[in-house]
């Protein structure tokens, strides 16, 4: 009974995202698309889905064997594929990468997913200001910087901006997460502001809030092993749907219900954390 019952939990708060597949190609075949943080979780399930409508790929990530192998694989499809193994937190080598990915004659889709989580409370990271660089390079700097580098090429082929957020982010400020909620909320901001300049442009600005998703990354953390979570080709088939929508934002449904609610609750939540703290 427990376990049927943390299925149908786990089917309502995770449902099974569809996939028109024929428009799935018609819209990415031949196109080009940039992927960053794409040889694991959800980079690499957005990439696979992507070469098997034929789409051309510019795939970045720092593992560069895993990435020359899937590069490889897109090639042996039929597609146009390049890939460049680089930490994105690395501002020389992200400056050379905006120069490169000038040079292409066209870019479509930018989905911008790589992405650092850390959990450190405020107090333990007086002597480690370096977590705070490090997480706002990679989750805000490196996302402005391609898109500002990408801008041209996306606004001559009518393209899309796609960034992987957090639903954490719909929720008042958690314990903990003072780093990469802050990085994370800095690039939602700076995604909207975007939508609505870029969208004389005709360039689209779509953010994904994900819930948990079974990758790596999160993993790393053993309170959410056990937790309910999409895999990392369910929430790739969420970003590819969103980047075809016309629509800014996805959300889950349960988060547009309870996030407005959840503001209120929050002096009461800080009230009860602080107490528990002394």
């Amino acid at each position: 009974m427990k376990i049927n019952m943390l299925k149908l939990y786990a089917s309502l708060v995770y449902p099974k995202p569809g996939m028109n597949e024929k428009q799935l190609q018609y819209r990415f075949k031949g196109r080009w698309v940039v992927i960053t943080g794409a040889s694991r979780g959800i980079g690499f399930a957005l990439a696979k889905r992507l070469m098997q409508v034929g789409a051309n790929l510019y795939l970045v990530a720092r593992n560069g064997a895993e990435l020359q192998t899937l590069c490889s694989e897109a090639q042996t499809m039929g597609c146009q594929a390049l890939c460049r193994a680089l930490d994105l937190r690395d501002r020389p080598a992200l400056d050379l990468l905006c120069h490169e990915l000038k040079q292409l004659p066209t870019v479509d889709y930018l989905f911008c997913n790589a992405g650092k989580s850390i959990f450190r409370k405020i107090a333990d990271a007086t002597d480690r200001l370096h977590d705070f660089d490090r997480t706002i390079d990679l989750n805000y700097r490196s996302v402005v910087a391609l898109a500002l580098a990408l801008l041209p090429a996306l606004q001559q082929a009518g393209g899309q901006l796609v960034y992987t957020s957090s639903v954490s982010c719909l929720y008042p400020p958690a314990p903990g997460w003072s780093a990469y909620h802050a990085s994370k909320c800095a690039t939602n901001v700076w995604c909207r502001t975007a939508e609505s300049e870029w969208k004389r442009l005709g360039v689209g600005v779509h953010v994904a809030y994900l819930p948990l998703v079974r990758t790596e990354m999160s993993m790393a953390n053993p309170n959410y092993r056990s937790l309910p979570a999409y895999s990392a080709d369910d929430a790739a088939c969420i970003l590819l749907r969103l980047a075809m929508k016309s629509r800014f934002s996805y959300q889950p449904w349960w988060a547009r219900l309870t996030a407005p609610v959840a503001s209120l609750f929050a002096p009461l939540v800080r009230f009860f954390y602080q107490k528990a703290v002394r």
